[in-house]
């Protein structure tokens, strides 16, 4: 590129660019109900490492607040419940595609608005 060819040039180039996007992401588009199978194994994996992840950091801090307070089993437990439910709720994040906002609700307002978007 020239230039003497000014913005017009850049013009040109932008809307090329952007045709090319647009062809690209329409070759490469998913259909709404149906995954390719790696992105399916992608999904399932992410969904138990949230799982096991949420698990065991609810498993350390009991065994920590234990081993720091003495109150061997009673805080593990709670702990390991607690990191259950946060892996539940992080795999079921996933599972629906929302995204890692803090709060479900903001995420599922997010979510929404993009469906209602398309």
């Amino acid at each position: 590129m020239s230039e003497h060819e000014g913005p017009s040039g850049l013009d040109d180039l932008d809307t090329r660019i952007r045709a090319a996007r647009e062809r690209e992401m329409a070759e490469t588009e998913v259909k709404p109900g149906r995954r390719t199978s790696s992105s399916g194994i992608a999904l399932g994996m992410r969904i138990s490492i949230e799982f096991v992840a949420g698990v065991a950091v609810g498993v350390g801090i009991g065994w920590g607040l234990d081993h720091f307070f003495g109150t061997k089993p009673l805080l593990m437990v709670l702990f390991l419940l607690l990191g259950g439910g946060a892996g539940v709720m992080n795999a079921y994040r996933a599972a629906k595609g929302l995204d890692a906002t803090v709060g479900l609700g903001m995420a599922q307002r997010r979510q929404a608005k993009r469906t209602k978007d398309r």
